[in-house]
């Protein structure tokens, strides 16, 4: 298996040139893609993509890697689920939305999305603070 930097798109030949698209696009349109579906709480990113979201900079490629090989395109996809939500069933929406995305923006397709699941995020009850009531 050899990596690519580019990926070239098959299309028939125009005249006008070329299209390129580089495995951070593909990245980004992933990210996007797993974060619209419903159940997922978040994706997982590392100590570098915390910092740079709290500088105010949006990481949407965050927990997604892609692999270009000579049989295709392969999506790994790292993300956390909400509690309560059936994970298969999330899961392969996410595969459908990524798909989806990638087939309607770059006219590729994926031989393989691989969805990990990283966590479970459990609702965060709000607890209000105690007062000192004088009576």
């Amino acid at each position: 298996m050899s990596e690519f930097n580019i990926l070239e798109m098959e299309q028939e030949n125009s005249g006008h040139g070329k299209v390129e698209i580089a495995p951070e696009v593909i990245e980004v349109i992933a990210g996007i893609a797993a974060s619209e579906v419903e159940g997922v709480a978040g994706m997982r990113g590392n100590f570098a993509t915390g910092v740079v979201e709290r500088l105010g900079k949006k990481n949407h490629g965050k927990g997604v890697k892609v692999e270009l090989t000579e049989s295709g395109i392969t999506v790994d996809v790292y993300c956390l689920m909400k509690f309560g939500v059936s994970i298969p069933s999330v899961a392969q929406k996410i595969q459908d939305n990524i798909r989806q995305a990638l087939l309607n923006m770059t006219a590729l397709d994926a031989e393989e999305v691989n969805i990990h699941v990283v966590g479970v995020q459990f609702e965060a009850k709000m607890i209000e603070p105690e007062t000192d009531q004088e009576m």
